[in-house]
């Protein structure tokens, strides 16, 4: 072990008490020493004196922190901007032109499952009430909506060559529904 190892680490607990303090966060902490530490390793051959390892190893590990403090903002900042471009509330006329393809698609499925998708997904209807006047359980009645939501799902991908990623590739819902069996 050479003279800079041996000088950093047997300021291990300064260090670590200096991140700490820092930080607030005992684990993140010691990951900043360990990461401040191979790069003093790595690049020990750029320490002028070892007489001034401590400092030097202060300076790396202060820009540790400070690059930790920069990524996390950018992460948050990253973060909300996929927020904001992922904002899911549909503008009223994205709404209607959604419940119109719909509708016109609903024929095509089961009755029961028509009704469902209908009353809970276009009316909004509360789950509770909806499977209280069918005489069923709330777990029933969402274990027929997820059947209703797949049959839907596939009319979708036959009628419009629905795909996740794009959104419609060609729809054709201004055509009659057939009615499926």
């Amino acid at each position: 072990m050479n003279d800079v190892t041996k000088q950093l680490t047997s300021s291990l607990g300064e260090f670590l008490a200096f991140a700490r303090g820092r930080l607030r966060d005992p684990e993140l902490a010691a990951d900043v020493v360990q990461e401040s530490l191979l790069k003093a390793l790595r690049h020990q051959d750029r320490l002028r004196d070892e007489a001034s390892t401590k400092a030097w190893f202060y300076r790396i590990l202060r820009r540790t922190i400070v690059d930790l403090y920069r990524r996390r903002d950018a992460q948050r900042q990253a973060l909300e901007r996929v927020e904001l471009e992922l904002d899911t509330t549909p503008t009223e006329a994205e709404e209607r032109a959604v419940c119109a393809c719909l509708e016109r698609l609903l024929p095509a499925l089961k009755p029961g499952h028509a009704t469902l998708l209908r009353r809970l997904d276009l009316n909004g209807e509360a789950s509770a009430s909806v499977a209280a006047s069918l005489g069923i359980t709330r777990n029933n009645l969402m274990v027929r909506l997820h059947r209703a939501r797949r049959q839907l799902r596939e009319r979708l991908e036959q009628t419009c060559r629905l795909c996740t990623t794009h959104g419609c590739l060609d729809c054709q819902c201004d055509q009659p529904a057939k009615p499926r069996n």
